[in-house]
């Protein structure tokens, strides 16, 4: 049998049996090391590629399965999937190597079922220039967009009242994308310069961020955990968007700044670096165990003004008021703004969730406008594509609360962005069709003196 499709299913399997998220679960079964760069990624490709068009890949197996695909076991429907999307969607695998590999998987795993699985595989490879996505017959444009880009029909529903028609189709399609693999330069211990010749002798290519300096897009790789540039602390992974949200937040050497939702570190550490390790950061996180990552980082990468500790941002830290000359709100969301990253977040999340998740952005948002000193400065961040979750919430504070004002963001972002819509507003919208990064939500606020 194909040991890395197998290896494919194992993955698919644990993501839909057992609520595993995709990437945790390639992750440890890619973690011995038994797959060559190759294999590695043909893996990650078959998984990443049939969670994300899960559902456009029922719609097919749909229209050629004589058995409803409700009553199929969850095995047999996942060596579908895969095979299916290996038909339509991997122009390099023959469709007769995606049948033959699928039926020995189902030989395997679900010997009974082979005989099916090669008969829909089969079906589909010969009707496979009659499955036109542009021809979909639904009830509603949100359903015909739900099945043709693979997403909840709630969520294309609820994007089309908020953004338009074209503007959804747009941004749905990016979301199918593979994203760049984006990389923080660390400057306290590397220059661009310096870090692109020591790339380039390992014969990895890189391109310049397109906002920021210390960004780098590396190209033809996933893994950069024993690249010794990583190991030494040069580099870190970070989009793009995520970094901005520290050049909102504007930190100056000598402060003392609270980052509450803190872990993994990754805009901790850059907030450290723009302050050149001088000053101090309470990094907060409510995970115990994601509490360490955040110490892993910082040491790997020289910063030693951080000091993390768990922290419930929901309960007050009394002690800690009026304390901080910034604090940074990174707040748990949605994730439908990186999407593109975790696939699994749009068949996990809920229509019912967000309301929840308001209410605790409120809350946080609430509480750590308290740590601030007057005249300090609030930051407010999300990587949510959802208005809700982004302008209704900072709308609501500042009407609730009058000693805080928005600040425009001009001066603190590259000349690129400068003439984005709400940046006189204090408020910074990032979306993956329009500016080729995860989506984002930035809001800058100070605290009157």
């Amino acid at each position: 049998m194909d040991k890395a499709r197998g290896t494919a299913l194992k993955a698919l399997y644990e993501t839909d049996i057992k609520g595993a998220y995709s990437n945790l679960a390639l992750k440890r079964l890619l973690a011995n090391k038994q797959f060559d760069s190759r294999d590695r990624a043909f893996i990650t490709e078959l998984v990443y590629g049939t969670v994300t068009r899960k559902l456009t890949l029922d719609w097919v197996i749909s229209r050629f399965s004589k058995i409803q695909l409700k009553k199929l076991s969850r095995l047999v429907l996942q060596i579908l999937r895969m095979g299916t999307y290996q038909i339509l969607f991997l122009d390099k695998v023959p469709p007769s190597a995606a049948c033959n590999t699928s039926v020995d998987l189902a030989k395997k795993y679900a010997k009974q079922s082979a005989g099916f699985v090669n008969a829909v595989l089969r079906n589909i490879t010969r009707n496979k220039d009659k499955i036109n996505l542009e021809d979909i017959d639904a009830g509603s444009t949100a359903m015909r967009l739900s099945i043709k880009y693979s997403f909840p029909e709630y969520l294309a529903k609820e994007w089309i009242t908020a953004f338009g028609e074209d503007f959804t189709e747009a941004l749905l399609l990016s979301l199918l994308e593979r994203p760049d693999f984006s990389v923080r330069i660390n400057t306290m211990k590397t220059s661009k310069d310096n870090l692109l010749e020591e790339l380039n002798k390992n014969g990895i290519e890189a391109v310049n961020g397109r906002f920021l300096d210390e960004a780098l897009y590396l190209e033809k790789i996933s893994d950069i955990s024993s690249l010794d540039v990583f190991l030494e602390g040069k580099i870190i992974v970070q989009d793009e968007s995520s970094m901005l949200v520290t050049k909102v937040l504007d930190p100056r050497p000598g402060e003392k700044i609270l980052d509450v939702c803190a872990a993994p570190g990754g805009k901790t550490t850059h907030i450290g670096q723009v302050m050149k390790n001088i000053g101090h950061i309470d990094a907060w996180d409510i995970h115990e165990h994601k509490i360490s990552l955040i110490g892993e980082n910082a040491k790997r990468l020289g910063i030693e003004i951080i000091e993390s500790s768990q922290r419930d941002a929901l309960q007050f830290v009394e002690e800690a008021k009026d304390m901080y000359d910034r604090v940074l709100v990174d707040a748990p969301c949605s994730g439908t703004g990186i999407i593109r990253r975790k696939p699994d977040i749009k068949w996990k999340r809920k229509k019912e969730d967000f309301s929840s998740l308001v209410e605790i952005q409120k809350k946080i948002l609430y509480n750590s406008s308290r740590y601030l000193k007057p005249g300090g400065v609030l930051v407010y961040s999300t990587c949510s594509l959802d208005e809700r979750e982004n302008e209704q919430i900072i709308a609501g504070f500042l009407s609730e609360n009058k000693n805080f004002v928005a600040e425009p963001l001009e001066e603190y972002l590259p000349q690129a962005l400068r003439g984005k819509k709400g940046i006189n507003e204090g408020i910074l919208r990032l979306y993956p069709h329009i500016d080729r990064t995860d989506g984002f939500f930035i809001a800058r606020m100070k605290r009157k003196n």
